[in-house]
């Protein structure tokens, strides 16, 4: 997955209605450009890029210009051995590594590695997100919320109370930084659960992760049921 940049490009001048293209087109352009993409399309391109996902309920016009672009975006991807991974449904779309048993692929994107208690809060916030869904509910969690049940995985013998306060405030920062958690406009500790969830880890390496970390649960914690995964 790549690293994630916190540019929003979901501006109106970009929209895919209402705008005269010829006229965008060539005020965009820059001199010596040889690019063959329409200049609306190359905004998303860049977007993807950026990752961590394209979601349309943060980029509406982007993701109406996407769909506009879909095909040409694909294929403009392949040429640097990245697969486009799209979600109708929920409406996300995002890039990542392509994998080739009959080639020799040039790596482009790294993958991000967790922690121990970035995997315990991805579980958790996985679980959050497919009961709303199943409820027809957004998915919305506070900061208090997820601070307290990253505190039941502190170690027994932990002696340094405020050096485990700072890691769980990175790994809610680093769930952000991926897109993961959206902030409510309005609302300082409160963010809604991204579909990008489900995309961005699969249900194979969530079950996985769930095995994995199943040992380590406090008595007082459910674990997660591998069938609301």
């Amino acid at each position: 997955m790549n690293s994630p940049v916190d540019t929003d490009l979901d501006d109106p001048d970009y929209s895919a209605e209402g705008q005269d293209d010829t006229a965008l087109e060539n005020e965009a352009r820059f001199a010596g450009d040889t690019g063959t993409l329409p200049v609306l399309a190359r905004r998303v391109l860049v977007r993807l890029l950026q990752g961590p996902s394209l979601d349309a309920r943060r980029h509406e016009k982007l993701w109406a210009i996407f769909k506009r672009y879909e095909k040409d975006l694909k294929s403009r991807l392949h040429d640097i051995f990245l697969e486009l991974v799209v979600d109708n449904e929920t409406k996300v779309a995002f890039t990542r590594q392509v994998v080739s048993d009959e080639v020799e692929v040039p790596i482009l994107l790294r993958k991000q590695s967790l922690s121990f208690l970035e995997s315990v809060l991805l579980l958790f916030l996985r679980q959050k997100f497919t009961h709303s869904d199943a409820q027809a509910e957004r998915a919305v969690v506070d900061q208090l919320e997820m601070t307290e049940y990253l505190k039941a995985y502190e170690r027994s013998d932990n002696v340094d109370m405020s050096r485990f306060g700072r890691q769980m405030e990175g790994v809610i920062e680093k769930a952000k930084k991926l897109g993961v958690l959206l902030k409510l406009p309005g609302a300082e500790d409160r963010f809604e659960i991204s579909a990008s969830l489900r995309l961005l880890f699969p249900v194979e390496e969530i079950h996985a992760l769930t095995e994995a970390y199943r040992r380590h649960l406090p008595a007082d914690i459910v674990p997660v049921p591998e069938e609301t995964l």
